[in-house]
């Protein structure tokens, strides 16, 4: 049974800083292309950075630049390093996996394998 584990998600001022951890019981894990989601109340699951299995990161327009994605193959845990964070990035924080290539800006039925989240909230 596939199962990711997110962890590290909590309440911060805005400016501050967050590191979200992904650990996933996946075979193969070093082939996956793994990301990380977010949904904010009454809004729609919105794709935030993805990485591929030879370690290319892409991002959303709101994050570039403040956020970094980053895989640990032989611990099968996927991170986000979030710094600078304003109101607006409230939301909970999901990591997918995708057993084939990413692509550009996926929507969420991309991805085969979920978390079941972790909250992330900043205050101003």
């Amino acid at each position: 049974q596939v199962q990711l584990v997110e962890s590290g998600g909590g309440s911060v001022q805005a400016g501050g800083s967050l590191r979200l951890s992904c650990t996933a019981s996946l075979s193969s894990y070093s082939l996956y292309c793994l990301a990380w989601f977010r949904q904010a109340p009454g809004k729609e699951r919105d794709w935030v950075a993805d990485i591929d299995s030879y370690g290319t990161t892409s991002y959303a327009d709101s994050v570039q630049g403040r956020f970094a994605i980053s895989r640990d193959n032989a611990k099968k845990t996927l991170y986000l390093q979030m710094n600078t964070l304003k109101p607006e990035d409230t939301a909970m924080y999901y990591c997918a996996a995708r057993d084939n290539t990413c692509k550009l800006n996926p929507s969420s039925s991309a991805f085969a394998y979920w978390g079941q989240g972790t909250q992330v909230t900043v205050s101003s």
